[in-house]
């Protein structure tokens, strides 16, 4: 465990040693800015973040591959990785420190938000339910989105090609449920039951269900998996 401590502060410190970093968080806080600002200034304003929530996945769509993509292919392009490879550290504690190190930069764009749980219940009485349920969603959300940022980083040594093909996977998983509708029986299913929207709507409603929370788990869990199997696999080349 100390390993993937120590891994996951190395590289969360090198990440907020560069300027992208806060270049990404205040594009992030400004976007999701402007859907804060144009929920509440609608007719009948929602004392809730429901009109933020949502379009924040979109931009986590452009966050993952972003933060993702340098963390095990420009490792590779440099030849680091046969070096860390070969440290005293097992493949899943790399892959564990290195998502540690994605979740806590997604925290640290997410924390800036909550000035918008500030400013409404400073002016509202909003229910908190939904605004826990809703940054519960995120976190797992963004989670997902970072482990599969993640494995196609171990899959090339091309920081772009890693990018793109996470921001082509995820735009795929998002817009999975919208396609569902132009199908039916058995292809129809299973492009809802990948959807990652589909099972991140009841968060923001402030309903956690159990096989919402268990494919966010799944979800992470099997990407991880694949990435150890693709630092493994590196040993036999």
């Amino acid at each position: 465990m100390r390993n993937v401590l120590l891994l996951a502060w190395k590289e969360t410190r090198s990440y907020y040693g560069s300027p992208m970093a806060y270049v990404v968080s205040a594009a992030f806080l400004a976007l999701t800015g402007q859907f804060f600002v144009s929920g509440v200034s609608e007719l009948l304003p929602e004392a809730s973040l429901r009109a933020v929530f949502t379009p924040m996945t979109f931009a986590l769509i452009l966050w993952a591959p972003i933060a993702s993509m340098r963390l095990l292919a420009e490792e590779q392009k440099l030849g680091t990785l046969e070096l860390l490879l070969t440290a005293p550290l097992r493949d899943w504690e790399i892959v564990t420190g290195k998502f540690c190190a994605l979740v806590a930069m997604l925290l640290g764009i997410i924390a800036p938000t909550l000035v918008y749980v500030v400013l409404l219940y400073w002016y509202a009485s909003p229910d908190g339910g939904p605004l826990l349920t809703g940054y519960l969603g995120l976190l797992l959300y963004g989670s997902a989105a970072a482990s599969l940022g993640l494995f196609t980083s171990s899959l090339t040594g091309n920081q772009i090609v890693a990018g793109v093909t996470a921001a082509v996977a995820l735009l795929f998983l998002t817009l999975a449920s919208e396609a569902s509708g132009l199908v039916s029986g058995l292809p129809s299913a299973l492009l809802a039951g990948v959807s990652l929207p589909a099972h991140y709507t009841a968060f923001v409603a402030g309903v956690i269900e159990l096989r919402n929370v268990v494919y966010f788990i799944t979800f992470i869990v099997l990407f991880l998996f694949l990435t150890t199997l693709s630092l493994e696999s590196r040993r036999w080349r």
